[in-house]
């Protein structure tokens, strides 16, 4: 059902507050009236989509450089280093599994009881790797064993520069316009991005992992709103899965660089390089239309409708509809900034948010315990999923599946219906996983062990690539769904809240690492209990398809809750009054001072009648 949305000015009518309509002003409708105006979805526009598309594979190799650049090889110790007994040899090889640490040495017949202080005990490693690189951080410094941590702490500091990027450039992109953002944050990831590659040591890669994460948030939250806002209802949805599918491209890419450049400082800067490309949308890209009218800058607003009416071919001579001359009037106007903060004060738009960013929390987190289930490091019997490559290419997979999945559930459930059913199948698949397996393992198959462990585990793996799937689909699709409904003067603020809740959901894999997966099972119980509380509070969402995108935040405000069927009457208004309904005083009628009202001023009126009748009978004697 479409959205009902009134410009209205309110007045006080006898201890009423009515709304008449204002003045219908054109600049505000820009998915009406302004981007029709100058061609629509428009050659010029479609270039611009390109310009969007074509940094997504660059974004993919940085967000999935850690696969690589942080990937623990098979460790092997060839001169352990002992301070108490004779060793035969000058050296023993022990051969170490990635992410554990070797066993206790043992020396003759006396076994040495503190494992801590002997289980990491070596002078000289040496490493393979998995990955298609010859050496990566973790072989340069050896971080092994008692180090082994520091390779985490790297984990963390790429997700922890994109979460906090996410929040402060998206609150910069709503104060000073999305292609400032976009150009500052290029120009810093040049800078950091190829510092990184000359690292002296594992601090120092850290801490510019950091910012290079903080501009790499600049740089994927400009493109997305960019992208957003220039697209017509209709086209928004699908621009959007293009460049997903695209970003998917550059992880599934990422093994042949890996095995094309061989050592990690190589990797890193063929990554970081083609950003370079970027910084010529200094003067190709232009300022996002939307957020110009949105924010009253109509004078740079003028002179940008111009150049998409050229270039889209479009005679604005002939303006019929006023746009122009509305615009003309508008100029004196002084530009405005509106702030993330100005969500507290809202009764709709705030709880939309929060739901989403719970939403975005919850797909991400989850995900990381689908994806452990399945690829349990800890299993004793080899699996298809015991080996990089098919670790890898299984969960980018799965992520294409997802995403391809996801454009006719969209399409024909819209965006509320295909968040719901892909956070029930979530759902479904994480509470089958941790309890139905564990009935399956109590109460059958006590006679057969080894069957009752096989179909545990393929029960298993089964929920678990079901889980990825669905989680994966619930994540972008909330994001998508937050871009939709926060309005232009915050829409940098309220994408910025929810991927940087998305970045939360993704630093816990890394902390289950850091703790040895230690409360995996709580932590996924947490999880699954989100899902249900993100089902109940989907039903509160609005539905944004084929919907202007809102500019201000009273349109934001006007999204409100639609029922999930659609009604039985045709034309029948669920979501605000219309202006008949709001001045029907007709349930007031039957009150003792209205029929008092009444009754007086019917006797007033016959009275007024009968001396009428009076002095018309006088006048036609007297003459």
């Amino acid at each position: 059902m479409a959205v009902v949305r009134l410009e209205t000015v309110d007045h006080q009518e006898n201890g009423f507050v009515s709304s008449e309509p204002a003045f219908a002003r054109l600049l505000p409708q820009i998915d009406g009236s302004v981007l029709p105006f100058l061609g629509g979805f428009g050659k010029y526009q479609k270039q611009l989509i390109v310009l969007t598309w074509i940094p997504a594979l660059f974004i993919g190799f940085s967000q999935f450089s850690d696969y690589f650049l942080l990937a623990q090889p098979n460790n092997t110790c060839v001169y352990p280093a002992v301070n108490k007994g004779n060793w035969t040899g000058s050296s023993l090889a022990l051969n170490v599994t990635p992410g554990t640490t070797p066993a206790p040495f043992i020396h003759g017949n006396d076994t040495n009881s503190d494992t801590n202080n002997t289980q990491c005990m070596c002078k000289e490693w040496t490493f393979e790797m998995e990955t298609g690189l010859v050496q990566n951080v973790v072989t340069k410094w050896n971080l092994v064993c008692d180090s082994a941590w520091k390779v985490h702490i790297a984990k963390f500091s790429l997700v922890v520069g994109s979460i906090f990027g996410y929040l402060v450039m998206g609150v910069l992109a709503d104060w000073f316009g999305r292609h400032p953002v976009l150009i500052v944050s290029v120009l810093f990831m040049l800078v950091f991005g190829l510092t990184v590659a000359f690292s002296v040591n594992v601090t120092m890669f850290s801490t510019l992992r950091f910012f290079e994460g903080f501009c790499l948030a600049g740089i994927t939250l400009s493109l997305y709103v960019l992208r957003i806002e220039l697209c017509l209802p209709g086209w928004r949805f699908s621009m959007t899965m293009v460049a997903n599918f695209v970003l998917l491209g550059g992880q599934l890419l990422m093994p042949g660089l890996a095995a094309l450049c061989r050592d990690w400082q190589v990797l890193q800067a063929l990554i970081i390089c083609p950003f370079i490309l970027m910084l010529s949308y200094v003067w190709v890209f232009p300022e996002s239309l939307r957020w110009l009218l949105s924010t009253q800058h109509y004078c740079r607003s003028k002179g940008l409708m111009q150049q998409i009416a050229k270039k889209n071919r479009v005679d604005t001579a002939l303006d019929t509809s006023g746009i122009l001359s509305e615009l003309e009037r508008e100029l004196q106007k002084k530009p405005k900034k509106t702030c993330i903060v100005k969500l507290a004060g809202t009764r709709n738009l705030w709880k939309n948010i929060v739901v989403l960013c719970v939403n975005s929390l919850t797909g991400y987190g989850i995900h990381h315990c689908f994806a452990r289930s399945m690829m349990d490091p800890e299993a004793n019997d080899p699996t298809m999923f015991h080996s990089f490559y098919a670790d890898y290419f299984t969960m980018a997979g799965i992520a294409v599946a997802s995403c391809m999945a996801l454009c006719p559930a969209v399409g024909y459930m819209g965006r509320r219906g295909g968040l719901l059913m892909f956070m029930i199948i979530t759902a479904l698949a994480s509470l089958l996983q941790l309890g139905l397996l564990n009935l399956i393992g109590k109460y059958s198959l006590h006679h057969d062990t080894v069957l009752r462990d096989t179909l545990n585990k393929k029960f298993s793996v089964a929920f678990s690539i079901i889980g990825m799937f669905s989680s994966h689909a619930v994540s972008n699709l909330s994001i998508f769904f937050c871009a939709e409904i926060t309005p232009t003067v915050i829409r940098g603020g309220g994408l910025g809240l929810v991927l940087a809740s998305a970045g939360f959901g993704m630093l816990t894999a890394p902390i289950m690492e850091l703790h040895n997966q230690k409360g995996y099972f709580l932590h996924h119980v947490i999880f699954a209990c989100c899902t249900l509380i993100c089902i109940i509070c989907i039903l509160l969402l609005p539905e944004s398809r084929h919907q202007a995108l809102p500019e201000s935040i009273a349109d934001g405000e006007s999204y409100t809750r639609q029922p999930l069927l659609p009604p039985k009457k045709p034309g029948e208004q669920h979501l605000l009054l219309t202006k008949s309904e709001t001045r029907d005083y007709s349930r007031v009628q039957d009150t003792p001072v209205h029929q008092a009202a009444a009754g007086a001023a019917a006797a007033a009126s016959a009275a007024e009648v009968e001396v009428s009748e009076n002095s018309t009978a006088n006048g036609v004697r007297s003459s």
